[in-house]
């Protein structure tokens, strides 16, 4: 995490989470002790382990943190990163707990990591790791369908939930739900469509949700809808990209800055988010892209005037150092963490309205939720009921289709209803309508506390105070 020297006082991520936590205990009644049960980190378990790789046994760490079973199983992600250490992942597992709890997905909050750089060993070396890190988990309960299900994270994705998953089957022979031990497989193993773009498709519902409230757009000192609004996107990894692509694709939003490791692209015109990936895909980075001006220091880009900055790479970004000279009024944390508890106070001070990670990045674990349910039920959605669907619909565009013939010149159909209405939902319809549903309401229950409630006066504290006292209600509810 970047601090400067004249700012000796920055929290780490692990204290910017308890003091957003305590800033909203605060203003809650809950019984005493209740507060530090939900507050501290249930276990956390730490493991070593030796794989023999390049004629010597390696020696790697990992962690897998519990943080609240009140609800089981508990859910998280594993990233593969140099930076994994204990108070990090205890960290994004108490958010986990929380992220859950505003979104309504029965899951505790759970968080993992290995202390690894996933470039530097070979796709055959990575495997032999990944796979001997889950059967450390899986022998101790830490990887199971009914306890713990882990996802995907920074620096692991599909290919890795696919290894976890069959190294689980082959210590589980019998357990016939052995697919939902782990969500984010690929959809040829036990996976969903829809669960790669999840968390970057949350990150666009949530901003629909924003600008359809005046009330929300007022306060952001902004007007209007998407449609037009300029975006600078830090990181533009599997979050960054879709969110980045659905807001220019499908909502008329103009990313006019990308910022990655190597730099920075800013293009006033709009950037083409498909063909920048592309190029980061072939290249490495960003520099010597040919549209748009390269900038090398990129951090500078997150000060440049925009209307919505989504930071979707690492934590602590956005800290005491720049906080001051951010100019966007409207920031979505797509990452987890990316404004620090003392940047975060800077910038309320300042009236930019900031929709929290808890809430922002919660498509991940909620299209995760679908795929565990999906697993569990042993059927993809969508199987039963679509061509039920279009049946029903075929009445409707046959008498339309009759009332057309009668009336001649006067009326027909426009082009395409027939082919759009008969079109029963799939399960990506039907996973995109969830999370549209899930994003919705969530942000709902976040906006009736911040403008109801004169001493809430940003969204971060309500949505803590929406997820803690959903979790208080659990505890309450199993008689703690």
């Amino acid at each position: 995490m970047s601090t400067s020297s004249d700012t000796p006082k920055e929290p780490s991520f692990r204290e910017s989470v308890d003091i957003m936590f305590n800033r909203a205990v605060a203003l809650m009644d809950l019984p005493p002790g209740l507060e530090e049960k939900i507050r501290v980190c249930n276990a956390t378990y730490t493991v070593r382990f030796g794989v023999r790789l390049r004629g010597k046994i390696e020696t790697f760490t990992g962690y897998r943190s519990v943080h609240s079973e009140h609800m089981e199983p508990v859910k998280g992600g594993i990233r593969f990163s140099m930076g994994v250490n204990q108070d990090e992942v205890e960290a994004l597992a108490a958010l986990m707990t929380y992220k859950c709890a505003l979104v309504e997905t029965p899951f505790g909050g759970s968080k993992g990591g290995l202390c690894i750089d996933p470039r530097a060993w070979e796709e055959d070396e990575l495997e032999r790791i990944t796979r001997r890190f889950a059967y450390e988990l899986a022998k101790r309960d830490l990887i199971h369908p009914s306890q713990n299900v882990p996802a995907p994270d920074m620096g692991t994705g599909e290919r890795e939930m696919a290894w976890i998953a069959d190294q689980y089957r082959r210590m589980n022979t019998t357990d016939i739900n052995a697919a939902a031990c782990v969500t984010g497989k690929p959809p040829h193993a036990g996976g969903i469509a829809g669960r790669v773009e999840a968390t970057g498709r949350g990150v666009q519902f949530a901003l629909r949700e924003f600008f359809r409230d005046s009330q929300d757009v007022t306060a952001a000192g902004l007007e209007g809808t998407l449609d037009g609004k300029r975006v600078i996107v830090q990181g533009l990894g599997n979050v960054g990209y879709h969110a980045a692509k659905f807001l220019s694709e499908e909502d008329g939003a103009k990313i006019t800055g990308v910022i990655e490791r190597d730099g920075a692209i800013v293009d006033t015109g709009g950037i083409d988010v498909d063909a920048l990936q592309a190029w980061i895909a072939d290249n490495g980075g960003v520099k010597e892209y040919p549209h748009g001006t390269f900038v090398a220091d990129g951090s500078k880009v997150l000060e440049e005037p925009c209307d919505i900055l989504i930071p979707a790479a690492l934590e602590g970004v956005i800290n005491m150092s720049n906080a001051k000279a951010v100019q966007a009024p409207l920031i979505i944390e797509a990452a987890n963490g990316p404004i620090t508890a003392g940047a975060d106070e800077i910038l309320r001070e300042k009236g930019t309205v900031i929709i929290p990670d808890m809430y922002a990045n919660a498509g991940g674990v909620t299209v995760s939720y679908f795929e565990w349910v999906k697993n569990l039920s042993h059927i993809r959605f969508g199987r039963m009921q679509r061509r039920q669907e279009e049946a029903r619909h075929q009445l409707i565009v046959g008498e339309l289709e009759r009332l057309s013939t009668h009336l001649g010149d006067q009326w027909s159909m426009t082009p395409n209803f027939k082919q759009k209405y008969l079109r029963g939902a799939d399960e990506l319809e039907l996973v995109r309508s969830g999370l549209d549903d899930t994003m919705r309401t969530a942000f709902q229950s976040m906006r009736d506390v911040w403008h109801s409630r004169d001493d809430v006066k940003d969204l971060r504290t309500a949505a803590y105070l929406v997820s803690i006292d959903r979790v208080a209600k659990s505890y309450k509810a199993k008689g703690l």
